[in-house]
């Protein structure tokens, strides 16, 4: 059972379920915080920090290993994104924020493949991107797809945040589509652009 009420990480990331994030740990409130989750084997709540304030939906995030601790207290760990949940209430009285939280559940279970198109637009887009074909192209479980399709392309961080806050997963794909469909057009002439200026000896800034 998760406790209702969780410490929260406010980042200007949004971690997505099954998504590895390491972090770099360095103010004392959260040198502290993942001690605790540490001794408890608990989890802490990484929500969208926005210049108007904190999202309301995140993701769990548990801490996977410590990489390595320094001598002034600060530490490199490796977590990985694990539960959506949505802040109910937020509590600020003490340096650490906390909220209180309800985890969101898919309203659907996705038992069929992912979608043909958004397949084809991922292997796009990472082959353009990385210069190669994704080499993991099927997430552990076919109603994950899509928060592994964001997770691994560098998708704008509120696109992801509404990804995260769609609760089935033919919403996620539908939305996945749209947005690669215009990506992949760009990131083409991008690249072409490049390979030009690459031939005639000018640089793109």
């Amino acid at each position: 059972m998760r406790p209702d009420r969780i410490p929260l990480f406010p980042l200007n990331v949004v971690l997505l379920p099954g998504a590895e994030l390491p972090l770099h740990i360095f103010e004392p409130r959260y040198r502290e915080m993942i001690d605790r989750c540490l001794q408890e084997r608990s989890e802490f709540g990484m929500l969208l920090a926005m210049p108007d304030g904190v999202a309301r939906v995140g993701c769990t995030a548990e801490i996977l290993e410590v990489l390595e601790r320094y001598p002034d207290g600060r530490m490199d760990i490796v977590t990985v994104g694990r539960v959506p949940f949505r802040a109910t209430h937020l509590y600020t009285e003490n340096p650490l924020l906390e909220g209180q939280v309800d985890y969101l559940e898919d309203r659907e279970i996705s038992s069929g493949q992912p979608r043909h198109e958004l397949v084809e637009l991922f292997e796009t887009c990472h082959t353009l991107i990385f210069g190669d074909y994704p080499k993991d192209l099927v997430a552990d479980s076919p109603q994950a797809f899509s928060f592994h399709v964001a997770a691994t392309l560098p998708m704008e961080l509120l696109w992801k945040q509404q990804l995260l806050e769609l609760r089935t997963e033919t919403d996620r794909q539908e939305r996945l589509i749209s947005y690669l469909r215009c990506w992949a057009p760009h990131l083409q002439n991008v690249g072409n652009v490049r390979a030009k200026s690459a031939g005639n000896g000018h640089g793109l800034n």
